[in-house]
């Protein structure tokens, strides 16, 4: 923005009143810029919100089945979950029988299983917006098969080492940087935007309805069975079904976008979009907290039934079965919210960490399991309500990156917590673990508010700023 009396050379530098006034002037040009792309922003996102309305209104809980595709990579992940959860159950009695109980190799699993996100976990978004994204999945499920059937025939066998299953979990974890991020933006091609938080929401209602009957059903069957071993031949088993389903998927009902050209700089380009919007980087700095120590929380549940109160192995899936009903129940009742909201999110972390601290100071089994209900409920209240905004805020050629993001926050947090959580226990007890879990989760929801507060300071300064230095206010 220019004025005569501002850029007359010959005059000099102008009187402090004129400059004043210049600076007042294009100020407010600034601001009226800045709020009319803020506003039109705001347009989009209403007229999407009524689509979406009027979308739903004719459906229900279970409005996304009525897609074709949806419904059989629903049937296929139904059947593999129970088999992933039945070997995780597996995995865990697996590494106590192989240590004697020991509480540290337990966090080592876990941490092995999620540290190759934390150093991968961008690439495998980046992937997902590249390539297509159901031969990738295909892909991606056939080598956890394998895994699953060769850490199975080592059980059975009587050859397994404590290291064949730092080897598994190790694996399993770099597929997963691929399979995670992929799968969570290929929903939206499934079912597309309108019935997009209704999907994720029946994703998480699936996922723990196999956390509920994967457990209780591995517990008994090592009981019966005498082994951990038929329990990965079972799950290697299970993946057959996802994987029929996403071969007979029909193409013509998929929205898939272009593909994203190979380029410099894209994960810079995903960070970078996240972090100058709030609507993104809330909910993924809150799961990010929040998963540290809920993975933590997860593992503690073996801990707690096996050396707290003295628990067997059926006892044990009984636990993680309750911890799953509490889950699967916030599942259901976010199927039928209309979108998820900042203070759903704040409230859900708080409520987790909260009862994470009563299971800690549960006094004998039965309150302990009562316990995990609710904990179970505000864990999945808050990662589906964070999942879902994330997804609804994402454009589609960056979803994939996003996902990325999202799912190293997700998962990337374990081999922090996991290893620490251990240690505690081992020196102090699963109680203390437990608790401190749930601290550290109600600091994170508090962490999670002041950064995205801060970043959103930042980013409207850097806005203004660069509006300021565009010649006669143009951007």
């Amino acid at each position: 923005m220019t004025c005569p009396q501002a850029v007359d050379e010959d005059a000099g530098e102008p009187p402090e009143p004129v400059a004043r006034a210049v600076r007042d002037r294009d100020a407010q040009v600034e601001d009226a810029e800045l709020r009319e792309v803020q506003a039109e922003e705001t347009r989009g996102v209403q007229a999407e919100e009524s689509r979406s309305s009027a979308a739903r209104s004719s459906g229900g809980m279970f409005r996304s089945l009525r897609n074709y595709n949806y419904r059989l990579f629903v049937s296929g992940s139904v059947v593999s979950n129970v088999g992933t959860w039945m070997q995780r159950t597996a995995q865990d009695w697996l590494v106590l029988e192989l240590t004697h109980g020991s509480s540290a190799a337990l966090g080592i699993t876990t941490a092995l299983q999620f540290l190759p996100v934390v150093v991968f976990g961008l690439w495998g978004g980046m992937l997902a917006d590249r390539y297509p994204k159901r031969p990738l999945l295909m892909g991606a499920q056939s080598l956890m098969g394998l895994l699953a059937l060769t850490m199975g025939l080592l059980t059975i066998t009587g050859h397994a080492q404590t290291w064949h299953v730092y080897v598994m979990a190790f694996m399993l974890g770099l597929v997963s940087c691929v399979e995670v991020p992929t799968r969570q933006s290929f929903v939206v091609e499934m079912v597309g935007r309108s019935d997009l938080a209704n999907a994720i929401a029946l994703n998480s209602s699936t996922f723990n309805l196999a956390r509920v009957v994967g457990p209780a059903v591995a517990g008994l069957l090592i009981y019966a069975l005498g082994g951990t071993g038929p329990i990965f031949l079972l799950n290697a088993v299970s993946f057959a079904a996802v994987i029929t389903g996403l071969f007979l998927m029909r193409s013509s009902e998929l929205r898939t976008p272009e593909p994203l050209a190979r380029a410099k700089g894209q994960l810079r380009e995903g960070l970078r979009y996240v972090w100058q919007r709030p609507e993104l980087l809330m909910p993924i700095l809150l799961v990010a907290f929040a998963a540290m120590f809920a993975t933590s929380f997860s593992m503690s549940i073996a801990l707690m039934a096996k050396q707290v109160f003295g628990q067997d192995a059926s006892s044990f899936g009984v636990a993680s079965s309750v911890f799953a009903v509490g889950a699967l129940g916030g599942a259901l009742l976010a199927a039928r919210r209309a979108r998820p909201t900042r203070r759903l999110l704040v409230g859900g972390g708080i409520c987790f960490g909260i009862a994470q601290i009563a299971a800690g100071f549960a006094p004998v089994y039965p309150v302990f399991l009562i316990l995990l209900v609710p904990a179970g409920m505000a864990m999945i209240t808050t990662n589906t309500a964070a999942n879902s905004a994330v997804q609804l805020a994402a454009s589609p050629e960056m979803r994939g990156r996003v996902m990325g993001i999202y799912v190293l926050v997700f998962t990337g947090g374990a081999p922090i917590g996991a290893p620490l959580i251990g240690w505690v226990g081992e020196l102090a007890g699963p109680r203390l673990g437990v608790v401190i879990c749930g601290v550290m989760c109600l600091v994170g929801v508090g962490l999670a508010i002041l950064l995205t507060r801060f970043a959103a300071g930042r980013t409207h300064g850097a806005v203004v700023r660069g509006v300021v230095a565009s010649p006669g206010g143009t951007r």
